[in-house]
């Protein structure tokens, strides 16, 4: 394995371990040590996407974070329905 899926392997571990500790906090809010894990784990993914983007480009195009909402402006199944 090349030093870039290296990288994004551990992106991809700390967004995981990210966001499972997010879904724990919406069943305990309270618990300061999830909430200090979570962000400690938001903070390191943010420094290894940045490091990889440094070193490699970007790992997500800019058009798809503007379009993600453009499906609804598409026909829906019912309005496209014995018109093809």
């Amino acid at each position: 394995m090349n030093e870039a899926a290296i990288l994004r392997n551990r992106i991809s571990a700390m967004q995981f371990a990210s966001w499972e500790l997010h879904l724990f906090l919406d069943t305990h809010p309270d618990n300061a040590e999830a909430l200090a894990k979570q962000r400690d784990y938001s903070e390191k993914t943010s420094a290894l996407i940045a490091e990889y983007e440094a070193n490699y480009g970007p790992l997500r195009t800019s058009d798809h974070m503007v379009d993600r909402w453009s499906w609804v402006n598409d026909p829906w199944p019912w309005e496209t329905e014995g018109n093809e």
